[in-house]
């Protein structure tokens, strides 16, 4: 009589499953994990290894003896840093623009995905889609070349108000009307790219309730209200959230290809302040302390929009 297999412990089936759930979704995503994999090396190599580089805020660092010999400073760079009004002045300017952009720029990219959600025609729409793109893909040079055109002083619109005889408008080089001047820049260059995102949450929004709300009487504004704008919610509170988390991140080249036709006062942001004060002077652990203390206050902006995003029953970056 041969003795009978011991039947398996609850415990052992517990650790064998999920094992056996890892090793079915790998099989089953590997082609997706492999098409990740140059993307996962962009990041690991641009912007996670160069973080080795924040203990430079540390140091005073020296380029000839570099990470490994020059002496620590400890908080020395941070508290020059914090007594410095010119930095103080980058930072109150980058919170002024961000804050413009985020009134006047954020609104845009949803309101073209309504608009191009209720042209009819297939042709049409991927006409406006195609336009709208477009300047996504040129360099912060050309699009600034372009404004120069349009609006500067020996621009198009210039040119036809002299030629009727009316006073022109200083707009490309006037200091006060600037950070106006890089929300229309940002809007005209990537509110077509943003609104991707918005489409697609369009395309998720059941059909059938749009039908529903028009058997009933519902108006197309009622229907905006009341079932467009709560299905795109969530995406909208998380595209909000994200960009908070980059909202001192204002535009490096925007603002380094103008600077000289407005002034430094105007056009100092905290990323200009880290290349001028860190790079361009050879102080390295001065800029690095900026670009530190630039990335913790952008996480703790990102922590308060989720929270604020949960406070308000959407999940924001991740769920509670």
């Amino acid at each position: 009589m041969t003795p009978s297999t011991p039947a398996p412990t609850a415990g052992a089936v517990a650790a064998a499953t999920p094992r056996r759930g890892w090793r079915l979704r790998l099989s089953r995503d590997r082609s997706l994990l492999i098409m990740t994999l140059p993307a996962v090396a962009l990041l690991a190599v641009f912007s996670y290894a160069p973080m080795f580089g924040l203990i430079t805020a540390f140091q005073s660092y020296d380029i000839y003896s570099g990470f490994w010999y020059s002496p620590l400073v400890g908080l020395d760079n941070f508290t020059r840093l914090l007594q410095d009004p010119i930095f103080w002045h980058a930072l109150e300017n980058t919170l002024v623009i961000s804050a413009v952009q985020l009134v006047l720029y954020f609104p845009v990219p949803i309101a073209l995905a309504l608009l191009l959600n209720a042209v009819a025609s297939a042709k049409v729409r991927t006409f406006v889609q195609s336009v709208v793109y477009l300047p996504h893909f040129f360099s912060w040079v050309l699009v600034v070349t372009v404004f120069q055109e349009m609006l500067g002083g020996a621009g198009a619109l210039n040119m036809l108000l002299r030629r009727h005889h009316l006073d022109t408008w200083d707009i490309m080089t006037n200091p006060d009307t600037f950070k106006y001047l890089v929300t229309a820049q940002a809007v005209w260059k990537e509110a077509g790219w943003g609104i991707i995102v918005f489409l697609a949450a369009l395309a998720a929004i059941d059909q059938t309730l749009y039908e529903a709300a028009a058997a009933d009487g519902a108006g197309r504004w009622r229907r905006l209200w009341h079932i467009t704008l709560p299905g795109m919610r969530g995406v909208i509170v998380l595209m909000l959230v994200l960009r908070l988390g980059n909202a001192l991140t204002v535009g490096f080249e925007q603002m380094l290809i103008q600077r000289n036709a407005v002034g430094r006062d105007a056009s100092e942001v905290l990323d200009t302040f880290a290349y001028y004060y860190g790079v361009v002077n050879n102080n390295f652990s001065y800029g690095a302390a900026s670009g530190l203390f630039k990335g913790i206050l952008s996480l703790i902006l990102v922590l308060a929009a989720n929270k604020l995003a949960h406070a308000f029953g959407e999940d924001g970056l991740y769920r509670r």
